[in-house]
Order: structure tokens, then C-alpha cells, then sequence
């Protein structure tokens, strides 16, 4: 009965399935993508919340709609490169006369190519009253090692995405000074992740003659999905002709996730797990997830100094504290899987410029540095992350003055992550990450 009990134990802890559906959640520093304007990632999203002319603030600060006339239709494409790869290794059956050097090459190239899309349209009263609409994708990365490679017990497929609907409204209180707007934000998440499973180490650990740590390895994907609601509000001040002071909140979001976890379970593993009478243990099945994604409070800064240049800023704060931990239910009898997150909360600021040329082309660029709420303890394989800097450059064409064409490209280069994982199925892993982003973006404005 103790070797029985034993399996049951170590059921969840063989998957980590909780951190997995924590990153397919994340909404802020970590694993944020901020790419919901070209023209914005043109200067490193210096100034997003107060910059006139731009759709985005739908969702960066409702309260800068007001600025607009008449009807705005904006859309933004961004591909993301993300290049990502792993030189370390590690051990199975850590602190066991089992122990073994982690079979398995360096994963390749995790990253892949990912565009996001964003649309947005801002209608403005003539009464002072602005209303808007935003559809934006906010995470959509993709990362996939290769099968077999030294980390697969920790991630093989992270497919992460979500799409958020966003309604604003605002209102001018004091024409051209000072105006407030608040919106309700409906999001759709999806996360699909799978890692390799060392049933070797398992059944080893529990003295079941012929298996090893990494002889007999299967594997598990999980699927996930939840819809929550949030808000946002903010403020929009403009004391002289040149200044305009920005200030928006983003709420935390309740997530429910409801998913599936699909096992892949070596033959001989699974005969002693039926001979033992527990064969209900891996096996595919719901799963279900309680999480808060953190709020976010954000800065903006902008200043015209004359009729050609602009300066920028922006400072945002996100909570991360209000992701304590994140435990996962079965509808198996596998037990309660419980993973403790310690996240610090995170700042990003940036600053930016934009000259205009012409009456048809605008220059603009910028500089952003985004803190990690990750540690060494707490890093993954599935998107590696450190503190990052961000060097942006992009243009504006005004076609007509209906039609405006916007391009950018930012260099994301974060420092080194490493990493330093033992995990609870006594697998260790070390080494460092080199990964970089490459950010290109399109985008197209229609006034009328």
C-alpha cells in the first residue's frame, strides 16, 4: 500500500501541469507582448496613453479618444521572430544512487515566427463624447524544442494565444485640457502545452525491477481555455499646448481554465501500473485551473517642442504579486497539483522621439528597458526570460490626409537567462539561454 500511495503522490508532480497553464495566462512583463500599434513600436511605446492620431489608446488609454475626429479605422500586423536556443545539461534521479546525466541534444531553435494581429475604430462625438472598439492578440508566441532534447521533462510545445475584445467610452470635461474614458475588456485565452514524462524515474524511484531514470519516457499535452472579464480606465491632461499627461489602469483578470490532459504512457509502464491496481492513474482526462492575471498601471509623457519634434516617455508597473500560486483540480483521482509562483512585480519604461520631415513622412524611435518577474529559481524552457532592452526605429506616411501608412522594426536583446531547475520528479537542469526578438510591423489608418 506505501509503494501504491507513492504513485499517487508523485502522479501531478510528473507533469508540473500547473506552471504550464500559468504561462499561457500571463498578461504583463514576463511573457508580455505590448504590440498592439506599429506606430507606437516605432519609439518603443513611448508616449502609447497620450498619443494623439494613434487607435491603440483604445486599449492604452480610453481617455485619449477624445483627441480624435470624426471616425478613425485602424489595423496592425507585428511578426515576431523569436530565436531561441540552450547550452547546459542536467541529471535524472537527483540525489539518488539512481542518478544519470540528462540524455539529449540542445533543443534547436525554439522560436518560430508569429504574426499579431490588431484592429481598432474610434468614432468621436461632437458633444465630447469618443466610443471605441479594439480586437488585439496580446500573447501569441510559439515555442517548440526538439523531441528528445536535454530539457524535454521541463517543455517540448508551448502554443500560447489569446485575443481580447475591448470597449471604451470617454468623455472631454474640459475641452482640449482634460478628459476621462473607461472600457470593458472581454478576453478568450487558449494554451496548449506537452512535455516528455520520465515514467523510467517514477517506477525506478518505487524499486520496479528493470526501469531506469529516461528508460521509459512518454508524454503529456495539455489543452486549455477560459474567457474572464476586466476594465480599464484612465485619464488624459493636457496643462499647456505642448505637455499632455497620460495615466491608465488595466484590472486583474479571474481566469477559470478549463482543459484536458492527454497522456502518453509506455506499454511496460502502463502494465505495472495495472498490476498494481492503478490503473487509473495517467490517464486522459479534465483538468481545471484557478488564476488572477495582474493589473496594470501605466505612465504616459509627452511633449512637443516645436512643430517638427516630440518627445516621449512611459512608465508602467505590473503587479505580478497577485499570482501567489497556481494549483490545477483532476477530475482523476490524480491529486491536486500545486505550484507556488513568488513573482516580484515588474516596471517598464521607456523614451522616444518622433521629427516629422515632411507633411508626408515622420521619423520616429525609441529606447525601453522591461524588467523579468522570473528568477533564476523560477525560469522555464518554455519562454526563456530576462531583463530586456528594446531599440525601436519606425516611419509614417501620410498618403493623403485620409490615409496614413505606418512601419517599424524593433531588436529585442535580453540579458543572459539562466537557469537552474530541481524539479519535484527530482530532474535538474542547468545552463543558459541565447534568444533575442525581432519585431516588423505594418499598419494602416483610414479617417473620415
Amino acid at each position: 500500500m506505501q509503494t501504491q500511495n507513492r504513485f499517487i503522490q508523485m502522479t501531478a508532480l510528473a507533469l508540473g501541469i500547473a506552471g504550464a497553464l500559468a504561462v499561457g495566462q500571463a498578461q504583463a512583463s514576463g511573457f508580455q507582448l505590448k504590440e498592439n500599434s506599429v506606430k507606437a513600436m516605432g519609439r518603443a511605446f513611448a508616449g502609447s496613453g497620450v498619443a494623439t492620431g494613434d487607435a491603440s489608446v483604445v486599449v492604452n488609454n480610453p481617455a485619449t479618444m477624445t483627441s480624435f475626429e470624426g471616425t478613425t479605422i485602424q489595423s496592425d500586423i507585428t511578426v515576431v521572430d523569436l530565436n531561441a536556443s540552450f547550452d547546459g545539461g542536467g541529471f535524472a534521479g537527483t540525489g539518488t544512487p539512481l542518478a544519470r546525466p540528462l540524455t539529449g541534444g540542445d533543443g534547436g531553435n525554439a522560436g518560430k515566427p508569429t504574426p499579431i494581429p490588431a484592429m481598432s475604430i474610434i468614432h468621436k462625438f461632437d458633444n465630447g463624447l469618443a466610443v471605441g472598439a479594439m480586437i488585439s492578440a496580446p500573447i501569441g508566441l510559439k515555442t517548440e524544442w526538439d523531441r528528445g532534447w536535454v530539457g524535454r521533462y521541463q517543455a517540448l510545445t508551448s502554443d500560447l494565444k489569446t485575443v481580447d475584445l475591448t470597449l471604451s467610452a470617454a468623455y472631454e470635461i474640459v475641452p482640449d485640457r482634460f478628459s476621462v474614458g473607461a472600457g470593458l475588456v472581454y478576453e478568450r485565452a487558449e494554451a496548449e502545452l506537452s512535455k516528455a514524462v520520465d515514467f523510467g524515474s517514477l517506477l525506478a524511484f518505487n524499486s520496479v525491477p528493470g526501469f531506469a531514470p529516461q528508460s521509459a519516457d512518454g508524454e503529456a499535452v495539455i489543452t486549455g481555455d477560459d474567457t474572464g472579464i476586466g476594465y480599464i480606465v484612465g485619464m488624459n491632461f493636457r496643462p499647456t499646448d505642448k505637455l499632455a499627461i497620460g495615466v491608465s489602469h488595466r484590472s486583474e483578470i479571474d481566469h477559470e481554465l478549463s482543459g484536458k490532459a492527454d497522456w502518453t504512457v509506455p506499454g511496460n509502464a502502463r502494465t505495472v501500473f495495472n498490476g498494481i491496481g492503478r490503473s487509473a492513474l495517467f490517464n486522459d482526462g479534465k483538468a481545471l485551473a484557478k488564476l488572477t492575471t495582474p493589473s496594470v498601471t501605466s505612465v504616459s509623457l509627452s511633449y512637443q517642442f516645436n512643430d517638427q519634434l516630440t518627445f516621449m516617455g512611459d512608465f508602467a508597473q505590473t503587479d505580478w504579486h497577485s499570482l501567489k500560486e497556481i494549483r490545477i483540480e483532476f477530475a482523476n483521482p490524480d491529486p491536486d497539483s500545486v505550484e507556488d509562483f513568488s513573482w516580484d512585480d515588474t516596471r517598464f519604461w521607456s523614451v522616444g522621439a518622433e521629427y516629422k520631415l515632411s507633411e508626408a513622412f515622420t521619423l520616429r524611435a525609441g529606447y525601453a528597458y522591461d524588467e523579468t518577474p522570473t528568477t533564476f529559481a523560477t525560469r522555464t524552457p518554455r519562454l526563456p526570460d530576462e531583463d530586456r532592452r528594446w531599440y525601436s526605429f519606425g516611419l509614417t506616411w501620410n498618403m493623403s490626409e485620409q490615409i496614413e501608412i505606418n512601419a517599424a522594426y524593433t531588436r529585442i536583446e535580453p540579458d543572459a537567462p539562466k537557469i537552474g531547475i530541481n524539479d519535484s520528479s527530482r530532474h535538474s537542469l542547468f545552463g543558459e539561454f541565447s534568444s533575442d526578438v525581432n519585431l516588423f510591423g505594418i499598419s494602416g489608418r483610414y479617417s473620415f
